[in-house]
């Protein structure tokens, strides 16, 4: 009789076979559950450093280099099929603004300079790497300009502001609205005609405070709700409105919901990130600042920021009160300025209007050792992304000097003239004019291929990722948008020419998360964007989720970037919740295409509250 096993030789080859498969298979799964699961990390430090955390942290594969990721996609897509939602309690969560990671992360700021209020950004291992979910009852916001007077009071759960300034018409509840009179802290009876009341101050044609065109950046600090500003855009005038995310914290949200020009920042131990010589105007109305401290440094940054002849509006009581406490400041301010050479314009009432010298002859004739001092010729005022304020003044360039202003023209015929300052880049006024003729017709393709799907006045709020100089901004000024342009920190100084064009940005980094609310944007452009964080090692995937936190429901992406690069993030689109429609071309080649090119237009859904529950 023969053996079992010489009886059932096929037997015993299928029982090896099924148990090698069971081990191939068990290799898989195990390689693909550690590598890929939501809220894990691929690399054996970060794994082992995300074990027993929260699962909002974790994340996708970092610092590898993208054509190395790009061949093992060919090869096993590692693309998640859902990215996991945050915990409702994050809706409103601003990454490198939360003083909760200050106390976690036991960094110790020094308050009385407000350094708490200044960005501090959670490391790789602490990124929230889940979708921020809206509050409950969201729903799309009212269309400009219907929303500068109204906003629905469940995207902004938030009524002590209502309670707080019921007596100066800041906001009013009114039942699922929350409307804005137009009033201020020092503006009670409404924004426009205290803006009246500026130009008359200052004798200008028609009560108009654009000065005939003249005047059309405006620094407004310590913003509020930002209905100074609200109120300036039918004189023309754009205004950057600056909040901290303080006690006040959701007044720049309030803002920005209202499709008013308005982002987060404080003076205090950072310069702010705009170039030198952006504004005509700077404005505080009880902006509840010490102008004083540490020999008036935060005036020497508002005097950086200001324009040759710029206009300081201060309305406050140290401008009119007369107890001695407010006088002993008034006169303090009034030395100081005067030793920076600033003249009072006029002063009527409960404000004064201080103005800039126009060259730098009145530096000179100052006595040896006056302070504040001249800054040294190696300081560049225009760089200033994690750059200390410097107790100093910044001289004008010797171009400004001789010419005794900016040198720019009036508004609107500013956005298209090459301004004075783009030969301190290198680029000559033929470049401009090619520049802002390719993105007028890029931006018209970009509508061309939204037209089927987008609304009647469903863009407001909108932001470049990659400014260069302006040219995408120019291209919708046709529409009533307003951009904020973005300046990547390794092309900084071709913001000052955003300025001189009469727009308004910012420099940042897009390795880190933006200074602004989650939903506050309709649209963002991003040119070039992926593939230069991905070339300094930074995630693209952090970048996706930043830009989903900052893009309202029912907003666009456009991203236009390589061919690899598009590839790759099109497998997102659907974890991101991106595919409420898609369009995706490959564009004509132009003077500004590096190389081949694709451009992706993605919307973003508006989520259903059973999956913001999930």
């Amino acid at each position: 009789m023969k053996r079992r096993s010489e009886l059932n030789p096929s037997a015993k080859q299928v029982k090896y076979f099924l148990i090698a498969l069971i081990a191939c298979l068990g290799l898989v799964c195990l390689y693909y559950g550690s590598s890929f699961a939501p809220g894990s990390r691929r690399s054996d430090e970060e794994s082992s450093a995300s074990d027993g955390t929260d699962p909002v942290y974790g994340g996708f594969a970092r610092n590898r280099d993208f054509d190395e990721l790009h061949e093992d996609q060919e090869h096993n897509p590692e693309i998640p099929k859902s990215i996991p939602i945050c915990d409702m309690k994050f809706s409103e969560l601003i990454p490198c603004l939360d003083r909760n990671l200050i106390y976690q992360l036991k960094l110790k700021p020094n308050l009385a300079l407000m350094e708490h209020y200044e960005r501090h950004c959670p490391p790789p291992e602490r990124r929230y790497n889940c979708l921020i979910p809206p509050p409950l009852g969201y729903k799309i916001p009212i269309r400009w300009p219907a929303s500068r007077d109204e906003v629905w009071k469940a995207n902004i759960p938030h009524t002590h502001l209502a309670q707080e300034k019921s007596d100066q018409n800041w906001m009013v509840v009114n039942g699922d609205k929350i409307n804005f009179p137009g009033g201020g802290t020092h503006f009670h009876n409404g924004a426009d005609k205290y803006i009246v009341s500026l130009a008359r101050m200052l004798k200008f044609p028609d009560d108009k405070l654009n000065n005939a065109g003249n005047i059309r950046n405006v620094f407004d600090v310590g913003c509020g709700v930002a209905s100074f500003g609200a109120y300036l855009l039918s004189h023309n005038i754009i205004a950057m409105s600056l909040a901290p995310n303080d006690v006040h914290e959701n007044q720049i949200q309030f803002a920005l919901e209202r499709g008013i020009p308005a982002t987060l920042g404080i003076l205090a131990t950072k310069r702010l990130p705009y170039p030198s010589r952006s504004f005509e105007l700077a404005h505080c109305s009880r902006c509840r600042i010490d102008w004083l401290q540490r020999g008036g440094i935060l005036l020497l940054e508002l005097d950086r920021l200001l324009r040759p002849g710029g206009y300081f509006v201060y309305s406050s009581p140290e401008a009119y009160a007369m107890d001695p406490e407010n006088r002993r400041i008034w006169n303090a301010m009034y030395d100081l300025l005067k030793k920076m050479c600033w003249r009072v314009v006029t002063k009527k009432e409960q404000s004064v209007i201080w103005a800039k010298p126009l060259s730098n002859s009145c530096y000179s004739k100052r006595d040896p050792g006056t302070y504040p001092p001249l800054c040294g010729t190696d300081d560049d005022p225009d760089v200033t992304w994690n750059v200390s304020m410097k107790p100093c003044i910044s001289r004008y360039s010797s171009k400004m000097h001789k010419v005794k202003g900016s040198g720019l023209v009036p508004w609107p015929q500013r956005l298209t003239a090459a301004p004075p300052r783009l030969e301190e880049l290198g680029v000559s006024p033929e470049e401009f004019s090619e520049d802002t003729s390719i993105w007028h017709f890029r931006v018209v393709e970009y509508w061309k291929q939204m037209k089927s799907v987008m609304q009647r006045n469903s863009i407001r709020n909108v932001m470049d990722m990659n400014s260069n100089l302006g040219g995408f901004a120019a291209g919708l000024s046709d529409r009533d948008v307003w951009v904020m342009n973005v300046a990547p920190v390794h092309s900084s100084t071709r913001l000052k020419i955003i300025y001189d064009r009469g727009l308004i940005g910012t420099v940042h980094d897009w390795c880190e998360s933006f200074s602004t609310y989650p939903r506050t944007y309709d649209l963002l452009h991003a040119w070039a964007v992926f593939s230069e964080i991905s070339e300094r090692g930074c995630s693209m995937e952090d970048l996706l989720i930043e830009m989903d936190r900052i893009l309202r429901p029912n907003g666009f992406v456009i991203i236009r970037d390589k061919p690899s690069i598009i590839n790759y993030i099109r497998k997102f689109v659907t974890a991101l919740r991106w595919d409420g429609w898609i369009s995706e071309v490959e564009p004509r080649i132009d003077a500004l295409s590096s190389s081949e090119e694709r451009v992706l237009i993605a919307r973003k859904k508006l989520w259903d509250e059973d999956l913001m529950l999930m």
